[in-house]
């Protein structure tokens, strides 16, 4: 707790001065650039990664990077989508996937979670991936298996994406984009969905805009 408060005390007599009228702009309002779901995982950091700055990210973290489906049922996922979709606008939601994750382990080795009966039951929403995994690619080692779920639970939880009502009315008239990321933790890449080819696929970085100079 004493690094927590100290890197506290350091934000506000360094960081916060150096960024004041950033700050004082956001405290009238928010237009994000993007939705982005991710794990509540620790090694996760949304704006490190993207080296994004305040206001630029709506951000949205549970274990497993999971979407429940759209239904009866109220909850923080589901009026957070709302929230940051029908009221915010976003362009774009980007639903992040990692490497190493905790919460995969756990959907493939379910004694693992005996006893934690609320974090059961969440992982339910990635059986799926689960299940495609093991009908596509029934003879993948530990590792290589933990790696397809991780990639399938991503497209799993796109597709409840797809079930919220605002979510699909954007889509339907092309106000939003979505994206599917997997982040690995040991080598800083991210790796995108390519539709057409149904792979995951180092994303490249945009290129440098340099300036030039015409010789006089």
């Amino acid at each position: 707790m004493n690094k927590i408060r100290a890197g506290l005390s350091r934000f506000q007599s360094e960081i916060y001065p150096k960024q004041r009228a950033l700050f004082q702009r956001l405290a009238h309002g928010q237009q994000p650039r993007a939705l982005f779901l991710t794990c509540a995982d620790s090694r996760i950091d949304p704006s490190l990664i993207t080296q994004t700055e305040p206001g630029e990210l709506f951000i949205c973290r549970n274990a497993g990077n999971i979407v429940p489906p759209h239904g009866g049922m109220t909850g923080g996922m589901t009026a957070s989508i709302e929230y940051a979709v029908a009221a915010l606008n976003v362009p774009h939601i980007i639903i992040c996937g990692h490497s190493h994750c905790g919460a995969m382990a756990g959907v493939m080795h379910p004694e693992t979670t005996e006893g934690l009966p609320h974090i059961t039951q969440w992982l339910t929403y990635a059986q799926a991936a689960l299940q495609v995994v093991d009908a596509v690619s029934p003879n993948l080692d530990e590792e290589q298996r933990m790696r397809a779920l991780i990639e399938q639970n991503v497209l799993a939880q796109m597709q409840h994406l797809k079930t919220h009502p605002h979510v699909a009315a954007r889509l339907a008239s092309k106000k939003i984009q979505l994206h599917a990321w997997v982040y690995e933790i040991e080598t800083g890449n991210v790796l995108a969905h390519d539709e057409a080819e149904n792979v995951f696929k180092a994303l490249q970085p945009e290129p440098v805009m340099q300036q030039t100079y015409r010789a006089v």
